[in-house]
This record gives structure tokens, sequence and C-alpha cells, in this order.
């Protein structure tokens, strides 16, 4: 499709072309639609059983904090090869549930107490057993409750695709991406759990987790199931899923220094990752670049006790004497300018307009940086 009909496809439907607000534009509209879906589903579906109203508001709550990356790199493939559609929009908004199933059931398996500035699902749920007075154990009733509800989210992302209004060809054509999607993040949440219980995994182990767990299932994959829904070809699929691989490991890799070294708007304390010993890229990296003895002291914090605390400023400061975190910052860079070569070649030779291009040029910075 030309960037003229693209362009001219926006102006029919009234909504203006990609621009500097568009994310904004987008999150808003992604915002209402899952709103109005979980309210829904939570009327049609919960409404029956004892608690319901405390049930829906947590997870009506906990589905609306959100980003919304997903669905923004989800529809930013879409506008890449058509033009502005409801529908469509419906359709990768249902992403954000697909996420909210995932976070919920990682926050059991890491047992988390925050997520977004506030107390866990499986928290919030072992809070309430405790008030009412029920009877058994208030973690365990938490814990399987919010692995539940995740599971309910599941089946609404799903439904929120076939619902959405896209044509049945358009869906056909995405739900391959869909399927590669879920199945990446489960085989790469398993790969986690074995890395976490053999051994210290190595750099290249971490990076594979990395791209199955979080790298394309954020970016790639969303920008392929939009993409291909609305046709695009291969030579657009293969631009959008480099381009997708860049900037996800850049995504990670962020998310890993701020698990380290500071705090960002998913409201987890700075630390987080030290404090559950986990095995991320800036302090496997850490491991491969130190010298004998610090390598010794940095097997300990990743084998050591996890009921035990950690130092985490001596731990910080034991990474940052390796140099792990400038590399890591250098790694992040080179995804990014990569990504942006991609992005600016691909408007050179016309595979993009220059309107879809700025947004695509956009989330590369706001992911590798962690802007809200």
């Amino acid at each position: 499709m030309t960037v003229e009909t693209d362009r001219a496809g926006s102006a029919r439907s009234g909504t203006p072309p990609p621009g500097p607000s568009w994310p904004d534009e987008i999150r808003a509209r992604v915002r209402v639609r899952i709103d109005d879906t979980v309210r829904r589903r939570c009327a049609e579906h919960v409404h029956s059983m004892a608690g319901d109203e405390f049930v829906a508001g947590v997870l009506t709550d906990f589905v609306g904090r959100g980003k919304y990356l997903r669905s923004m790199f989800g529809y930013l493939g879409w506008r890449a090869a058509a033009p502005d559609s409801p529908a469509a929009l419906h359709a990768v908004a249902g992403l954000e549930l697909l996420h909210a199933f995932a976070l919920l059931q990682d926050d059991v398996m890491d047992a988390s107490p925050l997520r977004r500035g506030r107390p866990t699902v499986h928290v919030q749920l072992a809070a309430w057993h405790h008030e009412q007075g029920l009877s058994g154990c208030p973690d365990r009733f938490g814990e399987s409750g919010a692995v539940l509800l995740g599971d309910l989210c599941l089946v609404w992302a799903e439904q929120a695709m076939r619902e959405s209004g896209l044509p049945a060809a358009a869906l056909d054509r995405g739900w391959p991406r869909y399927d590669a999607m879920r199945s990446e993040l489960a085989v790469g949440q398993f790969a986690d759990l074995l890395n976490d219980a053999r051994r210290i995994p190595s750099l290249d182990e971490v990076m594979d987790v990395l791209r199955r767990k979080s790298g394309n299932y954020t970016v790639r994959r969303p920008l392929e199931l939009g993409a291909a829904m609305a046709g695009a070809g291969d030579e657009l699929l293969a631009l959008l899923g480099d381009y997708g691989t860049m900037v996800g490991e850049a995504f990670q890799m962020r998310d890993d220094v701020l698990g380290v070294l500071g705090t960002d708007a998913t409201g987890k304390s700075a630390g987080d990752d030290l404090t559950e010993r986990k095995a991320t890229s800036l302090v496997v990296l850490a491991r491969e670049l130190a010298g004998t003895a610090t390598r010794g002291r940095l097997d300990a914090l990743l084998q050591g006790d996890r009921d035990q605390p950690v130092d985490v400023a001596g731990a910080r400061l034991l990474i940052e004497s390796t140099g792990a975190p400038r590399r890591i910052e250098e790694l992040i860079s080179t995804r990014v300018q990569g990504a942006l070569r991609l992005v600016d070649g691909a408007v050179a030779d016309g595979r993009l307009g220059e309107d879809v291009a700025g947004v695509l040029r956009a989330m590369a910075v706001r992911c590798a940086d962690r802007i809200a």
C-alpha cells in the first residue's frame, strides 16, 4: 500500500495520521476499550460468586494501569500497511489482556509484593481472604486466585480479537503470529525457571530467555501481528521483525538495569532483582567481566539462600566495579541506533511512510529509556 493511500484512509476515517501525540491518543483509545471489555466480562462471568465486586474491582484496576506497549506496537504494525481502523485497534487491544495474564502469573512465580506501585493481585486477594475470616491459608488462596484470574484474562484476550469486527481473513493472517507470541512467552518463562534452578547461566542463555520472554513478546510479535492482519508483504514483515527484535532487547536490558540500579514506572523497588538473586543480563554480564575474586562474590550472590537478605548496596557497588552498567548502556544504544537506521532506510526506499516512521523512532527511544 502506498503512503498516499494510507494517508487518504486516515483522512476518510476522521483520525489524523500518526504524529507526536499519536501514542497518547492510541493509549487512551485502548484504555477505554479494555476497561469496557473487562467490566463487561466480569459482569458476565464473575457476578454470581462471593466477593464478585471486590474481584472485579481488583482485576479492572490491574488491567487499566499498564503502559499499553503491546497494543501500541500491534497497531503500529497495522498502520504500517493499512489505514486507521477501529476494528484493528479493538483486535490489538486484546494484547493488554494477554499481558495481564502474563503479569498475574509472573508475580505469583516470583512472589512479588508490588506491581505498578501497588500490592500485587495475589497479595490483595490474600489480604481480602484474611479480612473476610475465610478458612485455609490466605497466601495459598491469593496465589491460586491470581492464577485463575490470569486464566480469565488469557481467554478474554483471544475473545477480544475474535469479536473485534475485523474480517475473518484478516484474523486468519494474524493467528499464527498470535500463537507464536503466546508459545514463546510460555517457553521463555520456563527457560527462566530452568536457569534459576540449574546453575548460573551464560550471557547467551540469558539473552535467549530475554528475547523469548520479553523482547519478542513486547515489540516484535505485536508489530508482526498487526502488520500480518493488515495484509503486509514479507518484506515489510521482515523489516518490522528486525526492528522489533532490536527494540525489544533494548527494552528488557533497560528493565534489567532498573532492577538493579534504579526505579521505574512499574512501581517495583530499586534492587528487586538483587533481592531475588535473579540472573539478569546486567548481573551475568558483570560476572563475565569480573576478575576471579569479584566473580566468586557474584556467584555467592546468585547462588545464595533466597530466604537470606541481600546487601543490595554492596551488590550494586560490586556490579558497578566490573564496568557492566556502562557496557549494557552501549548494548542498548547499539540496538536503538540499529532500529533507527532500519526505519530511516525504509522511509528512503518507500517501504514506510514518514508518519508511521516517526512514531517507530519515538517508540524505540521510549522503550530504551523506559519513558512512561
